[in-house]
C-alpha cells in the first residue's frame, strides 16, 4: 500500500488505518491479537486506539501487539475520556455479550449506540497538564512503547480549552520525543470553532466524514483567526464512520428509490443495489476525496480487512468514487 506523511510527525504510514474501538468488546484477547494482525498482513501500518476503547483493555492489547511491530507501524491514542471503571459485573456481562454478538450480528449496531450514550454521560478529563500527564504514562505502560505518533485531545470542544499551560505541556512532549505531534480528536461540528479560537491545537484534525458530506477544503477553514490564516500549512486530517450508519441510510434510499439506484449505477457503471459493492465505493470514495489523509475503519473479519485494503489500492476505482461523491452531492434534495 502506498505510504503518506503523518501530518508533521516525520514518520510515513498507509492512508487506510485500523480502528481499534471493537478491540476486547465481543472478541477476547486471542481474537483481538488476531484481527491486529490481519490488518498488518493487509498492508495496513496506521492504528487508532483510545484509553477508553474495548473497556480500558485495547490499548493493552494493541501494546502487545506492538512488541512485534512498533518500528513499523504508527499509532494515534487519546487524552480526554477515561476509561470506564473495572468491576466484576462487567467482566461478567462482557463474557455473555460475546457469544450474543456472534449469533446475532445485527444486535451489534444496537450495542454501539448505547455504548456511545454511556460515553457521553462519563467522566470526562478537565483538559489541565496535570490530567494530561496522568494520561500519557498510562497510555505509554499499556501501550508499551516510549513514544506515541499522534496524541489527540479526545471529544474535546473549544469551551474545553480554558488552560493555556496544556499547550505549553503538548508541546513540550513534542520537543521530548515523547509525542511526535497533537490535535484533536472531535466531531465535525466541533471542529469550526475549534479552528477558529484555537488553532495551535489543531495540527491534526481527526472527526467523522462520509460520501454524504462535501468535499473538504484543504485551506485552513476561513472562519479562523488571523493566528490560523498565517499557519502555512494545514491541519493533517483522519477521518472515520466513512460507512457505518452513513453507509445504512444511503444503501435505503438507493433500496427505496430504484430508479435513483439505476440512475446512480449507470453513471458509476457499478451495480450500487448491491451492499458491498456500495460500501467499497464508499470507502474508496472517502480516500480519494480525502487525499493525503488517513481513512479509519474497523472490523472484526479478516476477509473484510483483505477486501478493504485492496480497495484502497484500486485505482479502477478512483473514478467512480468521485462520480458517486458527486452524485450524491448533486441529489442531496432527493436523500
Amino acid at each position: 500500500m502506498e505510504k503518506i506523511a503523518l501530518g508533521d510527525t516525520g514518520r510515513t504510514t498507509t492512508p487506510l488505518g485500523f480502528g481499534c474501538s471493537s478491540l476486547m468488546g465481543a472478541m477476547g484477547r486471542r481474537d483481538s491479537l488476531a484481527i491486529l494482525e490481519s490488518a498488518y498482513d493487509a498492508g495496513i501500518r496506521h492504528f487508532d486506539v483510545a484509553p477508553m476503547y474495548g473497556y480500558g483493555e485495547a490499548e493493552s492489547c494493541l501494546g502487545e501487539f506492538l512488541q512485534r511491530h512498533r518500528d513499523h507501524v504508527t499509532v494515534t491514542t487519546k487524552y480526554g475520556i477515561p476509561p470506564t471503571k473495572k468491576s466484576p459485573f462487567l467482566s461478567l456481562a462482557r463474557r455473555v455479550a460475546r457469544p450474543i454478538l456472534k449469533a446475532v450480528p445485527s444486535a451489534k449496531h444496537r450495542l454501539a449506540q448505547a455504548a456511545s450514550a454511556a460515553k457521553r454521560t462519563s467522566e470526562r478529563a478537565t483538559f489541565t497538564p496535570q490530567q494530561a500527564k496522568a494520561s500519557l504514562e498510562r497510555s505509554l505502560a499499556a501501550l508499551r512503547t516510549d513514544h506515541i505518533d499522534l496524541w489527540l485531545l479526545h471529544e474535546v470542544s473549544a469551551a474545553d480549552l480554558r488552560d493555556e499551560a496544556l499547550l505549553s505541556f503538548l508541546e513540550e512532549q513534542v520537543q521530548q520525543g515523547t509525542v511526535g505531534s497533537f490535535g484533536i480528536g472531535s466531531s465535525a461540528d466541533k471542529i469550526p470553532t475549534l479552528l477558529a479560537q484555537h488553532p495551535a491545537y489543531c495540527r491534526t484534525l481527526q472527526y467523522e466524514w462520509s460520501v454524504l458530506d462535501p468535499e473538504v477544503d484543504p485551506e485552513i477553514n476561513p472562519e479562523a483567526d488571523s493566528e490560523a490564516a498565517a499557519s502555512p500549512t494545514s491541519p493533517f486530517r483522519i477521518h472515520h464512520r466513512s460507512l457505518t450508519e452513513n453507509f445504512r441510510s444511503l444503501h435505503r434510499t438507493l433500496s427505496e428509490d430504484k430508479q435513483l439506484c439505476q440512475r446512480w449505477s449507470a453513471s458509476t457503471n457499478i451495480d450500487l443495489s448491491n451492499p458491498e459493492q456500495l460500501a467499497h465505493l464508499m470507502l474508496k470514495a472517502a480516500l480519494v476525496m480525502n487525499p493525503r489523509s488517513v481513512i479509519l475503519f474497523s472490523s472484526k473479519n479478516p476477509i473484510h480487512i483483505q477486501a478493504n485494503a485492496k480497495i484502497a489500492e484500486d485505482r479502477a476505482l478512483e473514478a467512480p468514487a468521485r462520480q458517486l461523491h458527486h452524485l450524491v452531492q448533486t441529489d442531496r434534495n432527493q436523500l
